[in-house]
């Protein structure tokens, strides 16, 4: 039974622990560079090479979790599959002993 509460996972933790490293570092990234004696022109083009890293990587992560999503789909899938013939295999071997015991 659900509480409707959300339980978090090992993987999902560690996911998240993943997360906030990047943030951080991205975060530690962007001071360095605002704190760097560098031109503006230089700033912002390394600024911009830093934001379009951080937007294909998560591009790649996004990508990376669709891909597990299907693969999860396609397991339930084959487990349901694999269940609806189980239990028309199962029907199959219990149908004449019901024959049987309805004879009597």
């Amino acid at each position: 039974m659900s509480t409707g509460r959300y339980e978090s996972s090992e993987g999902n933790s560690i996911g998240t622990a993943i997360t906030f490293l990047l943030i951080g570092l991205g975060a530690g990234a962007l001071v360095a560079l605002a704190l760097a004696p560098k031109t503006g022109k230089q700033f912002r083009r390394d600024l911009k090479r830093g934001y379009n890293d951080a937007r294909e990587t998560l591009e790649d992560w996004t990508e990376e979790a669709k891909d597990r999503v299907r693969d999860v789909k396609e397991r339930a899938r084959d487990a349901a599959e694999r269940g609806a013939s189980l239990a028309d295999d199962l029907r199959e071997r219990v149908e004449p002993l019901r024959r049987v015991i309805n004879r009597s």
